[in-house]
């Protein structure tokens, strides 16, 4: 296999997804610090069991994607959809439409990409 860069080596949808897929992971453990505050009132609580579901779901889709699994990219098109509500929540947030669309716009293009030829090809390991 060539250089993952190279035509013939990962493609484009893929590397976005695994830099989306590893930004997400990096924002969420930079606001792990108000969940781990909370878990000293009450152990469990419905943000955290989100935020810990979100986590072990970001990583397991980003080891199935690296090791090339068909099932990755079922994985990988649902973990890409948790941003279409982003756009709206910024809306209702900010008040304005405008922030929120580079999300719903990205959220589109990774799972467009997702579904392409390229994306089926690459994850083809049972």
């Amino acid at each position: 296999m060539g250089h993952p860069w190279h035509s013939d080596g990962m493609p484009i949808s893929i590397v976005l997804f695994l830099a989306y897929a590893i930004f997400l992971l990096a924002g969420l453990g930079l606001t792990l610090g108000p969940i781990v505050e909370q878990a000293t009132a009450a152990p469990v609580t419905l943000q955290g069991v989100v935020w810990m579901a979100l986590i072990a779901a970001c990583i397991f889709t980003i080891t199935l994607v690296w090791q090339r699994k068909e099932a990755g990219r079922g994985f990988a098109i649902g973990l890409s959809t948790i941003l279409i509500p982003a756009g709206p929540l910024i809306a209702l947030t900010l008040g304005n439409w405008l922030p929120g669309l580079p999300l719903i716009a990205l959220a589109l293009l990774l799972i467009r990409g997702l579904r392409g030829a390229a994306a089926r090809a690459w994850l083809n390991e049972a």
